[in-house]
């Protein structure tokens, strides 16, 4: 008989970048070890060569992989596992930029299929901390087609066309696809997102590494990839409130919501055939189960299986989580 499904936690995995620095060991506490700098650390993967291992209870030790494979819609859902099948759908990170990321972009599903049998990259940002005067770049500022943002890059003018945000701790900004982006000096982050690790490489500053060696460029693969249009607006306007369930993105991917709790919740997800996944961003509470209790603190992710409707999330100090689902 298999074990019974309760509030998952998992083994961060860390990764060690160019741009990278050490918030994720100073502001969320997390040891990365003897890494000379932490850019990422992945919470919950599914990617298949970073799938997350579970670090609490009866299934410590044990993969998501495997687990999607002995359970399948009991830990994720009808309607997901149909879909993804033994794919985990979303990939939950901390980002700490100490330096530029490099410009990118992300291809949507159709082409992602088609060149690497992957997923596409949709995904969102929520601001966990900011230096004073940190920027960010989402999309561009004008109406461009192929041709002029060629014009512009061959000149070495990119710059020029990209959009701009400030960004400070609690801005949201939602990225779909296709949308070229970067995470700006002096941010940290939480990024929800589809499960895929393809990133093109657009510009990065002319940087070099250890050995003098600059980081692959994706020039014209990601011209097809690239969305060219203008937006009115590209960070995602919400209105924050003291225990309440505020809905931050919504999109076929994942939908994300934030709670700034100050008492004890209950929450129930007996409407959602989806798993849940809580990612505390502030503070700590214990996700209370079945006569189990469960701690998070800041910088902790937890799974609640779809088997799990409800659950009480008690708290001391209070506490701010994001909160994603698939709808």
């Amino acid at each position: 008989m298999s074990t019974p499904l309760y509030p998952l936690k998992f083994q961060s995995i860390y990764k060690d970048k160019i741009w990278g620095g050490q918030k994720i060991r100073t502001y969320l506490h997390k040891d990365f070890g003897n890494l000379p700098n932490c850019g990422e650390s992945w919470e919950i993967s599914g990617v298949k060569s970073d799938v997350s291992v579970v670090a609490n209870g009866a299934l410590q030790g044990e993969n998501l992989a495997d687990l999607l494979e002995q359970y399948g819609a009991e830990l994720v859902g009808e309607k997901v596992y149909k879909h993804f099948g033994n794919t985990f759908p979303i990939l939950v990170k901390f980002i700490d930029a100490n330096d530029d990321l490099s410009i990118q972009v992300h291809p949507n599903d159709e082409l992602a299929k088609k060149r690497h049998n992957s997923f596409g990259k949709t995904e969102m940002w929520y601001i966990i901390e900011a230096d004073p005067g940190s920027t960010l770049i989402s999309g561009f500022n004008r109406e461009l087609d192929e041709k002029t943002y060629l014009e512009y890059f061959n000149s070495g003018r990119l710059m020029e066309i990209l959009n701009r945000e400030d960004a400070k701790a609690g801005d949201v900004f939602f990225l779909p696809a296709g949308r070229v982006h970067t995470i700006g000096k002096g941010l940290l982050l939480a990024e929800i997102q589809q499960t895929s690790d393809i990133t093109y490489r657009i510009y990065d500053f002319d940087r070099v590494d250890a050995q003098g060696h600059k980081r692959e460029l994706h020039t014209q693969e990601a011209l097809a990839a690239i969305d060219y249009k203008h937006y009115p607006e590209y960070k995602t306007k919400y209105q924050p409130e003291k225990n309440e369930t505020v809905k931050l993105v919504t999109c076929p991917y994942f939908t994300t919501n934030v709670l700034d709790a100050t008492e004890n919740t209950d929450k129930d997800y007996s409407n959602l055939d989806s798993f849940v996944i809580q990612v505390c961003l502030a503070g700590d509470y214990t996700v209370n189960y079945n006569g189990e209790s469960h701690p998070v603190k800041m910088g902790e992710s937890i799974l609640l299986p779809k088997s799990i409707d409800r659950v009480q999330l008690e708290t001391t100090s209070g506490f701010k989580i994001l909160e994603s689902y698939i709808e």
